[in-house]
């Protein structure tokens, strides 16, 4: 199949054990690759080491004919497009008994296996009769026949004229699923078919409606081509089925999944009878949900057999009842483990944790996070703001409170008597202010900003963003996982990546508009570099130089860099190399300051500052890492929790 043949033909002898013959017309085996053919590793399908994480092929010649090659005695024949004749070579123990030899051939490959299993006696002792081995054989190719429809498949015993399996490479899957399990079955498939693009598969095949039953079920599972197995898919399926069929019986199943290759983990089964891939448990609910839509829309109606009464009673008798369905009509059936609470207003695990103390009721309102460690350390970030950044606040307030008429101001003392108009009043101050102390938004009109930003948005999976658009938190673990819930699913979420890949969009997104968070002691950059190089995350070793010229190269290099980082990202460096503002990317958060030298040397050693690009994105980069939620940062401030 994987050498583009359409039609194969399998001979055997003895349930393969005498001979085992594979014909195809597919592009055969250069000569000169046939010393090599039987060989272990050996393979063609793979152009480079990339191309191992996501297979798409059924195997390598360097897996089964080496291995076969050891047990039997293979003969090859076969013949190329381009060559004047087909070549023929024996194999033993995956090496060439003697040179290929030309002869008579189409073109395709010929693959013959004599005397299977000679000379390991104990392994062919444990195979079933010849018989039973046939019928297996018949079996997998006749489903590999209704996969692969437009190709021809036939199998038969050696001497014999009549194919036990045969398909026309004209047919469609139902003309060759009445050709190998009969007429009855082909008469009630109901065509299947879904894609999802957030679990990123597709779906496609026929399975049988609700007239149709059987004794054991047949579930016959490609997944990426290749027949496989799946309990749990079976299981899932069959549950839907059982309020359909009568007891004790069970449905037909032919089931195609394309799935991205590198989802799929071909090799968790050593013959590849058993695969496994990313999002199972989503997919096979999926899969399920669909199955069971078509069944409710084909269950408009059911036809029952009744049998004739005596005579004189008023009953039809001998024909056939159609009765229309109520279950067509019904909403869609949630199963046990569907039903889970996920309302965003419902009650959260906070209520169960107890605070180790009471603390007296705050004037002011509470912060996003509730304890004090928290608040301690974001206190003195929120007074460290400039003074005239203050008066211009102030001054604005009360421009506004001037144009508050005189039944406002009352309104504003009878804060309990009438609380929503003093809240609409509030916001109407807040949005005054707003406009007074911001000032217009920039627009960027950089093709390096507009690059990113589309980098960002291709990126974007689709899957992720609907999950934390909708979400429900659930509770932190430790600084650095945190729970969330989305629809039946709970989620561990990397709090480090997460925030910073947010402070990494808001500095491309909000690129040159950031407001300043003016530090209340402007910090040496020489003092800084000093610290960051004392560290050992710096790496430096004695022959980088010394450490005071290299904090002096660092000081020198920002402060000529000190009007594009204002300019652009609000950062600002006054003339003696002091740091005095940081850019204020989300409200009310301040970074934990312990990783600003590292910071500000990774600010002169990282970032590639000749491309403009490049330069914005290695800054934003190293700014989000800084800006991001770290747990070595944090765990510290945790250690004495009896303070809290």
């Amino acid at each position: 199949l994987d050498a583009r043949s359409t039609n194969i033909q399998v001979t055997v002898k003895d349930g393969g054990l005498k001979l085992l013959q594979i014909q195809d017309n597919g592009t055969g085996i250069r000569k000169e690759d046939m010393e090599i053919v039987c060989e272990r590793f050996t393979t063609s399908k793979l152009q480079t080491f990339e191309d191992l994480s996501a297979i798409a092929t059924y195997g390598f010649r360097g897996e089964a004919l080496a291995s076969i090659s050891h047990v039997a005695h293979v003969t090859i024949t076969t013949k190329t497009a381009d060559a004047k004749c087909a070549y023929k070579a024996s194999y033993s123990d995956g090496k060439l008994k003697g040179p290929p030899k030309p002869c008579a051939g189409n073109q395709g490959t010929q693959i013959l296996v004599e005397d299977l299993f000679y000379n390991v006696s104990t392994r062919r002792k444990a195979l079933k009769s010849p018989s039973d081995e046939y019928s297996r054989i018949v079996d997998v190719v006749s489903r590999y026949a209704i996969h692969n429809s437009g190709k021809s498949f036939s199998v038969k015993k050696q001497g014999e004229t009549v194919a036990d399996v045969r398909t026309l490479p004209n047919a469609s899957v139902v003309d060759n699923i009445r050709g190998v399990f009969g007429n009855a079955v082909s008469r009630e498939l109901i065509e299947v078919g879904c894609e999802d693009q957030k679990l990123a598969y597709k779906m496609k095949g026929y399975i049988s409606n609700a007239n149709y039953s059987v004794k054991k079920c047949i579930l016959i599972l490609f997944i990426n081509h290749r027949l496989v197995e799946s309990s749990a898919l079976k299981k899932a399926i069959e549950t839907v089925y059982a309020a359909y069929l009568p007891k004790n019986t069970h449905p037909f199943l032919y089931l195609s999944l394309e799935i991205a290759p590198q989802n799929v983990d071909v090799n968790v089964h050593p013959t590849k009878h058993e695969v496994h891939f990313l999002h199972e448990d989503s997919v096979i609910e999926s899969v399920q949900k669909h199955v069971e839509s078509k069944l409710l829309g084909s269950n408009s109606s059911r036809t029952y057999f009744t049998q004739t009464l005596l005579p004189g009673l008023s009953v039809s008798g001998g024909g056939e009842v159609k009765s229309t369905s109520a279950a067509a009509e019904s909403s869609e059936r949630v199963y046990a483990h569907q039903m889970v609470r996920t309302d965003c207003r419902a009650q959260k695990l906070d209520a169960f944790l107890q605070p180790k103390e009471k603390s007296p009721p705050d004037p002011e309102p509470a912060g996003p996070s509730g304890s004090k460690a928290a608040t301690k350390t974001a206190k003195p970030d929120s007074v460290e703001m400039d003074e005239t950044d203050d008066a211009d606040m102030m001054e604005a307030l009360a421009e506004q409170e001037a144009e508050v008429p005189k039944g406002h101001e009352d309104n504003a003392n009878g804060v309990q008597r009438k609380r929503p108009r003093k809240e609409q009043q509030q916001q109407e101050e807040e949005e005054d202010l707003r406009a007074a102390a911001t000032p217009e938004r920039r627009v960027i009109k950089l093709n390096s900003i507009k690059e990113l930003r589309g980098e960002i948005t291709e990126n974007t999976h689709k899957g992720l963003q609907e999950m934390l658009q909708n979400h429900s938190f659930v509770g932190c673990v430790n600084p650095q996982w945190t729970l969330i819930q989305h629809h039946t699913k709970l989620y561990l979420l990397n709090t480090t990546k997460l925030s910073q890949e947010l402070f990494y969009q808001i500095l491309i997104y909000d690129f040159g508009n950031f407001g300043v968070l003016r530090l209340s002691t402007p910090a040496p950059l020489y003092d800084l570099a000093m610290l960051a190089l004392d560290s050992e995350e710096s790496g430096w070793t004695e022959e980088d130089g010394p450490k005071e010229g290299l904090a002096q190269y660092i000081v020198d290099f920002l402060k000529k860099k000190a009007e594009m980082l204002e300019d652009y990202f609000s950062m600002e460096i006054d003339q003696e190399g002091n740091l005095t503002g940081l850019p204020l990317l989300l409200d009310k958060y301040t970074p934990v300051m312990e990783g600003l030298p590292m910071f500000i040397l990774r600010l002169a050693t990282e970032v590639n500052w000749d491309n403009e690009k490049e330069c914005f994105r290695d800054f934003s980069k190293e700014c989000s890492v800084f800006y991001s939620i770290r747990k070595q940062y944090i765990l510290e401030a945790e250690s004495g929790e009896e303070q809290v």
